[in-house]
């Protein structure tokens, strides 16, 4: 395995990164639109066809105490979506304080003039790098797609 697609599912926008088994790396390359809780699936089928992941890693919305929430259903069903439209394994993992890093590393990005204010969309896309580094640093494990919802 070597090229993975990471997401960040929202009810706005769906963040995406992409990321190397080898290197453990993973960066931004979209935030997706996502209107009453439908893909934007041509961007997405765009995005597949590019890359080619051999796995696709869904971070998954809990609460602090891990108890599962609505939002958790919601990207529970993005994940099983994506599982039957490409054909490649999906897994989910626990995204808690992703969101927090990734306004972080921007925070930080914009303080070195690497970024600016107008790429703040772009902490969508940042988010789905960290559960996408998250995963393949294996500090997470997997949450099984089939689990209480």
């Amino acid at each position: 395995m070597s090229c993975a697609l990471g997401f960040d599912y929202g009810s706005r926008l769906i963040g995406v990164a992409v990321g190397n088994a080898l290197t453990g790396s993973a960066r931004g390359i979209a935030a997706i639109p996502n209107r009453d809780g439908t893909p934007d699936w041509t961007q997405l089928d765009g995005l597949r066809q590019s890359w080619l992941p051999e796995i696709l890693v869904v971070g998954l919305p809990l609460t602090l105490e891990g108890e599962e929430q609505a939002a958790s259903k919601a990207a529970r069903r993005f994940a099983t979506q994506l599982g039957a439209r490409y054909g490649v394994p999906v897994v989910l993992i626990d995204e808690r304080h992703t969101s927090q890093e990734a306004a972080h590393r921007f925070a930080q990005a914009r303080a070195a003039g690497l970024k600016r204010k107008r790429d703040a969309q772009q902490i969508d896309a940042e988010a789905a790098a960290v559960i996408l580094e998250r995963w393949l640093s294996g500090m997470v494990q997997a949450i099984p797609a089939q689990a209480a919802s």
